[in-house]
């Protein structure tokens, strides 16, 4: 992470500002197969708001705009999300003005298995009106462009109490991808995820298999209402095969996570309700 000093980013934020427009968050109910929401965002539905809009010309090869703003310039050239804890204070009316200070929590170099990593830690709060609504510290990866690793090691695997499998077709990703005006390419363009980047197939969105899994848990117990939801990537999921959402109840919420196509973990979360 060449000339970059964490301790000149830590504490830097910036603030956005957006509207709770009902359309999107009916378009995401219909690709989830759900009837529409009636008075609020769903839990998870924050992803949907203060999308970035950066001009055609400063998206880059891989389909990312050009790093500024809040993110330092990492020289790093790939990046994933990696997990995020996040807090559900008070529901998300529709028709609210939204406001969103973004800070960076914390700022670290590593070295692992595929060469440099970088992590970086922001800290969203999200706000309608005067009421602190979500608190969101998403986790983001930063890592070389190291091609075919190879096949990955085994990972654990658990027995779930509740499960239910996703086809995870070219379409869904497709939507997810417009939903978020995400225009990464590994999520929609076959061969540059394959040849440039060196997957097997095209990548689900971490955003959207955690979108999922929330859902999962609200068609288990939909009288419960969610209050942190706390999740990890393990292992990527490709579009290859159908992978399987899973839950087992807790005294406090609900263990969930997603298994792949060979049935290893490849995000873990946990659930707090509230009440």
């Amino acid at each position: 992470m060449t000339a970059i000093n964490s301790a000149d980013w830590i504490g830097r934020s910036e603030t956005q500002q957006d509207h709770a427009a009902r359309g999107p968050f009916d378009r995401l109910a219909a690709m989830l197969d759900r009837s529409p929401e009636t008075d609020a965002l769903p839990p998870m539905g924050h992803l949907l708001c203060f999308l970035t809009g950066a001009p055609q010309a400063e998206i880059g090869d891989d389909g990312h705009p050009k790093r500024g703003g809040i993110v330092p310039p990492i020289d790093l050239p790939m990046r994933m999300a990696a997990g995020s804890r996040v807090a559900f204070h008070a529901p998300i009316p529709f028709g609210a003005h939204l406001r969103r200070v973004s800070t960076i929590a914390n700022l670290t170099e590593k070295s692992g298995r595929t060469g440099r990593l970088a992590f970086l830690t922001l800290r969203h709060d999200i706000y309608a009106g005067e009421t602190l609504c979500v608190t969101d510290e998403a986790d983001i990866v930063f890592r070389e462009r190291s091609g075919n690793s190879g096949p990955l090691p085994p990972g654990e695997k658990r027995e779930a109490q509740v499960s239910r499998a996703i086809d995870p077709t070219a379409a869904l990703l497709f939507r997810f991808s417009a939903l978020t005006y995400n225009a990464h390419r590994i999520h929609y363009d076959r061969d540059y995820a394959m040849k440039a980047e060196g997957y097997p197939g095209l990548v689900v969105h971490g955003p959207l298999l955690a979108t999922l899994l929330v859902d999962h848990f609200r068609r288990h117990r939909s009288h419960d209402r969610i209050a942190t939801f706390d999740f990890r990537a393990q292992r990527p999921v490709f579009d290859l095969a159908p992978f399987t959402l899973n839950l087992v109840d807790t005294d406090t919420g609900a263990d969930v996570w997603v298994a792949d196509s060979e049935g290893y973990v490849a995000m873990s979360g946990r659930i707090g309700v509230s009440g």
